[in-house]
């Protein structure tokens, strides 16, 4: 009788790097990176993103900023500008996370970089959960949400990366990447919102705190889906 290969202690067969995924399915070279039109917006909207969130706070004093301190809770201020300054590097880190090129060309810079974003990441979820009590009520419950979520599924990505099964890493990351960007929508929504009628900043607010983090993740399951079975590039 026959035995399979649970039964004699073979080692179960493991993702391989990123690399080898690719090469074991084609022989072709990887596309230029010229040719990921998506890569250059998709900076220019997070560098957009980010200086219109962060210029407001630069160089003025506590009393000045946009969000005054919290007279409850004295380090809602600097725990504030604590997740700015660590989503920020989350926000940079990924672009070079989810750009194919760099990943198969130089591995070591996607590893680094990679890196940066779960320091990013972990510890900017935990202090916007605990600054979340205290910030306005409005959208709290939409925002608390994603910021479990995105920080669920970046340590499950960090962790299956560790584990070295890769297809279940980039999973993970590309639903993390989804979490991370639900920010640009609100800026879309409440400005948007502001300027076509009379619609009250609550109820854009609200929307701009669940929409972004739903239609993400919707959008990266849809494109999970439709391209299951090609080459990871």
């Amino acid at each position: 009788m026959t035995q399979n290969a649970e039964q004699v202690g073979t080692p179960a067969p493991r993702d391989d790097g990123p690399v080898k995924q690719a090469q074991a399915v084609t022989t072709g070279a990887p596309p230029r990176w010229w040719r990921r039109p998506w890569i250059i917006p998709l900076v220019l909207v997070v560098a957009g993103f980010l200086i219109f969130q962060l210029s407001p706070f630069a160089g003025v004093a506590e009393s000045q900023a946009p969000i005054p301190p919290h007279d409850g809770f004295p380090l809602y201020y600097p725990l504030l500008i604590a997740h700015m300054a660590l989503g920020t590097v989350a926000m940079i880190a990924v672009c070079l996370q989810v750009w194919p090129w760099l990943r198969l060309r130089h591995p070591a810079v996607h590893r680094v970089s990679g890196r940066l974003y779960v320091l990013g990441a972990l510890p900017g979820a935990v202090i916007g959960l605990v600054i979340m009590p205290f910030a306005p009520p409005v959208g709290q419950i939409g925002v608390s949400m994603a910021t479990i979520l995105w920080f669920a599924t970046t340590l499950a990505g960090f962790v299956a990366a560790r584990r070295r099964r890769y297809a279940l890493h980039r999973r993970y990351m590309l639903y993390s990447f989804a979490l991370v960007m639900n920010n640009v929508w609100g800026i879309v929504i409440v400005n948007t919102g502001l300027a076509v009628g009379d619609i009250s900043i609550n109820y854009l607010l609200e929307a701009a705190r669940w929409v972004g983090w739903v239609v993400n993740l919707m959008l990266v399951q849809w494109w999970l889906y439709r391209t299951a079975g090609r080459r990871v590039v």
